[in-house]
């Protein structure tokens, strides 16, 4: 039981910092001019992002079902019920740019002098921003979590 704990909590750990990479890396990449290949990196980096957020889920869950503290530390628990909501509120706030992405890939594959109209660069802009900084709070309440806040 103990083994079981620690592999999932160290891939849960990873899990996260790697999609706290993908959205650093989203942030870099949508600065200025978007190339064609940089429209094609992003939506590869996107695609990337949803495979690592359903993976935090199924770890998660494998926490807590068969993690050491058990699911009722977790089910009872308004500060992991935070962490919930702002992992949730993280994944909706990502709809908007997975969209952009794939729909300024599509449309520079069919035009080769497609260019990002400057309003839609900035409101997704707006929402990575908002994305980094709601993900920013989830360690936090981890690690409020971690010193049996919230049970």
């Amino acid at each position: 039981m103990d083994t079981t704990d620690l592999v999932l909590a160290i891939f849960h750990h990873l899990l996260v910092f790697s999609l706290a990479g993908i959205i650093g890396a989203e942030f870099v990449l949508i600065r200025g001019d978007l190339s064609a290949a940089t429209l094609k990196r992003l939506a590869g980096i996107d695609r990337h992002y949803g495979i690592l957020a359903m993976s935090i889920i199924i770890v998660g869950i494998g926490r807590v079902v068969y993690g050491l503290k058990g699911w009722e530390f977790y089910v009872y628990n308004w500060v992991f019920w935070t962490k919930m909501a702002a992992f949730g509120i993280v994944g909706l706030l990502s709809i908007v740019p997975t969209m952009r992405f794939l729909s300024w890939n599509r449309q520079a594959g069919a035009s080769p002098g497609f260019q990002v109209p400057a309003a839609e660069l900035a409101s997704v802009k707006t929402y990575v921003r908002a994305e980094a900084f709601i993900f920013l709070l989830i360690p936090i309440f981890a690690a409020a979590m971690a010193r049996g806040y919230g049970y």
